[in-house]
């Protein structure tokens, strides 16, 4: 799992910060280059590669900046220019030309993540330009006799060193455009997710809505092994009160602190914010004397339990509505409807009560 974390952080670090990485990793490239050429001679590339070192650090600074597309066109710019000097003075064969396929990948993937879809077309002429340069200097070099011409260990050196960058480029880039594409899509499923359980859930409260309630209690009505269940209609007492006495935010932690104390109360029974400070509640497996009990005492322990908000204890009751399953209910609204009404005539006769008769 650590090792996995780990993982996950670091490329998390390349992905977001790709392109400082680059050239970073390109200004070491031609620290190396700079040394090679400075041991076997070749000044015009030693004094060249110290130019790239200074055009990858001013490159750093505009990245610093936010100033990507100058540093997208320095980097390829730079380096069909050093490989073709590169090819010119020590030869085909120094491996130089490597170079020009170790930026095919930088030019696509950053490119796609610089130019919008109408623009694309700039990376085609960018890929063009150095598949010309790599076939311009294969037929004019391939063959040529080199400027300088340095030892067989400094050119074996060479082209291993240029074919590493090459297949290293290669191959981050894949592995991070993957990475960043899989962490896209995540992302998106994740969304979804999101977007599909706010659709069925109440963001305030984490109770179910309406959207997500209704079709579990069609379910319970359906499955005849399941309908042995009562619905409970529950109000919120005086809560504009509350509102315009502490403020919407207290009529919200209200809201919290009840759904708080009914979640413990009914553990597993499908619990609803039907609207406002209304909330409704499947009692899965209780008969109607059980179902009578639990919500006579989820009444009481409201009614002893305070709200606290901002060290101060907000009194807050309940008037519940209650009914159990009947074959003559045909649909989730009906058997929700009766329970409704039943709290409604508690609130019009005394408030904090629990009705579970039809007395109107």
């Amino acid at each position: 799992m650590k090792s996995k974390n780990i993982f996950e952080s670091t490329m998390h670090f390349l992905v977001h910060n790709s392109f400082l990485f680059t050239i970073a990793i390109m200004g070491l490239v031609h620290l190396t280059l700079l040394a090679v050429m400075a041991y076997a001679k070749v000044m015009p590339l030693f004094y060249f590669n110290i130019l790239s070192v200074v055009v990858y650090l001013f490159c750093i600074i505009l990245c610093k900046m936010g100033q990507i597309l100058p540093v997208y066109f320095s980097l390829i710019i730079e380096v069909a220019i050093y490989a073709a000097t590169s090819v010119y003075f020590i030869g085909w064969d120094s491996g130089a030309y490597c170079f020009l396929i170790s930026i095919v990948p930088i030019i696509i993937y950053f490119g796609c993540f610089i130019f919008e879809r109408g623009k694309r077309w700039i990376i085609v002429i960018m890929l063009l330009v150095d598949f010309s340069v790599f076939t311009y200097l294969y037929l004019m070099y391939v063959n040529a006799e080199a400027v300088y011409h340095v030892s067989g260990a400094i050119r074996t050196f060479l082209f291993v060193f240029t074919s590493f960058v090459m297949t290293f480029s290669v191959i981050f880039y894949n592995v991070i455009y993957i990475y960043s594409s899989e962490s896209a899509v995540l992302s998106l499923e994740r969304k979804n997710e999101q977007l599909a359980l706010d659709a069925t859930e109440d963001v305030l409260t984490g109770l179910l809505n309406r959207r997500g309630f209704l079709p579990i209690v069609d379910g319970f009505m359906k499955d005849k092994t399941k309908n042995n269940f009562c619905i409970a209609f529950l109000d919120i007492d005086n809560f504009k009160r509350i509102n315009d006495s502490y403020g919407h935010d207290c009529g919200d932690e209200v809201l919290r602190h009840i759904a708080r104390i009914i979640k413990k109360e009914v553990p597993g029974c499908d619990i609803c914010r039907w609207g406002g400070e209304e909330i409704t509640i499947l009692l899965e497996k209780h008969d109607f004397k059980r179902a009578i009990d639990k919500m006579e005492y989820l009444r009481k322990l409201i009614e002893m339990t305070p709200t606290v908000f901002f060290n101060k204890r907000i009194p807050v009751t309940v008037t519940i509505g209650l009914e159990t399953y009947l074959d003559s209910y045909t649909d989730p609204e009906s058997i929700i409807k009766t329970a409704d009404k039943r709290m409604y005539f508690g609130k019009q006769h005394g408030k904090n009560i629990l009705v579970y008769e039809d007395l109107y």
